[in-house]
């Protein structure tokens, strides 16, 4: 369906009016939030579904996570002026991004980092974290070209160093390509290092977009094998542009919505999280539940290195114990 007359809203560059600082985002009022809604594949002059999802959000408080692919088709300025801008444009003061292989389709993701500012991250880099209520919230850049996702690169060492920083009891993490997903692009493997990381430190709930529909998985390693202390994901590639049919499920694929723009909306608390999909023209959420958090061991490198002493004295004490018993038996036969 042909876009209204938005292609002509804005002059290009027009709407790159926040500054292009390197800093954190600014910080989150954690007394005034608890909600996060997260949408991906959202702004596209050529579909209504980003202005209805954008009615969606208006009926939420709390920060809004745009998953990536951002701005169709190129992420270029015009694209953020004309296809995203009039309909999540009102947000920006609410949302934390991370970009999507669209956003660098210009050769390089200048105009998106341009256009959300100091909330998107270092420029160039596009990952952050910040705080909501009680968790701790990761933004990832899963564009690994751009910014390298190896368990050597920078970002994966900064998200060590972040988390052994925070040590959060609750922790939530989102970029844009899946580890997994049931839809036509697939699952990403080259997220797993990242997915590690996270599970070693007790993360809860991963979000992704790129895939064009939205799927809950149960709780997960990186590899894809379910475990009661896994993680859980949820795919929203239902932000607002053209949406795909799905194929094959994966085998720990708990809830699929296909062909319906919607928002994924978590509530969280100190104790867990809920989760319920708002779909556009729905009454109901057509996914819901909830899920606790915060009861798993971390295991970070400072604690594999305060463990580390305990580890080498149990064989020891193992070889002490059998020489005593050696010599104890020794004395019975003579």
């Amino acid at each position: 369906m042909a876009r209204r007359a938005r292609l002509t809203a804005l002059p290009l560059g027009a709407a790159l009016a926040f500054s292009n600082a390197s800093q954190a985002p600014p910080a989150v009022d954690a007394t005034e939030h608890t909600v996060v809604i997260a949408a991906g594949n959202v702004g596209d002059c050529f579909s209504e579904g980003d202005e209805a999802t954008a009615s969606l959000v208006e009926e939420t408080t709390g920060i809004v996570a745009t998953l990536g692919d951002t701005a169709y088709p190129h992420g270029s300025a015009r694209n953020f002026g004309d296809c995203f801008d009039p309909s999540w444009g009102r947000f920006r003061d609410r949302i934390r991004p991370v970009p999507g292989n669209h956003d660098y389709g210009t050769g390089s993701a200048d105009a998106y980092f341009s256009y959300f500012g100091e909330a998107a991250g270092s420029p160039g880099d596009g990952y952050y974290s910040y705080e909501v209520g009680s968790w701790h919230v990761v933004a990832l850049n899963s564009v690994c070209d751009a910014v390298g996702c190896v368990n050597d690169s920078e970002q994966l060492r900064w998200l060590r160093r972040d988390l052994l920083a925070a040590r959060p009891d609750c922790l939530l993490a989102y970029w844009h390509h899946p580890r997994f997903s049931s839809g036509s692009v697939g699952s990403d493997p080259r997220m797993q290092a990242a997915w590690r990381v996270l599970l070693d430190a007790g993360a809860e709930v991963v979000i992704s977009g790129h895939s064009h529909h939205y799927e809950r998985f149960g709780p997960q390693d990186e590899r894809g094998a379910a475990r009661h202390d896994g993680i859980r994901q949820f795919v929203v590639g239902t932000g607002g542009t053209d949406l795909h049919p799905v194929g094959s499920t994966l085998i720990n694929s708990e809830a699929i919505v296909a062909e319906r723009h919607g928002v994924l909306r978590l509530d969280l608390s100190e104790s867990g999280y809920a989760w319920e999909f708002l779909a556009a023209g729905e009454e109901l959420p057509l996914d819901e539940g909830q899920a606790s958090c915060g009861e798993r061991p971390i295991q970070l490198e400072s604690t594999v290195r305060t463990l580390a002493p305990a580890l080498i004295a149990v064989p020891v004490l193992l070889i002490l114990v059998t020489l005593l018993l050696l010599r104890r038996s020794h004395f019975r036969v003579h």
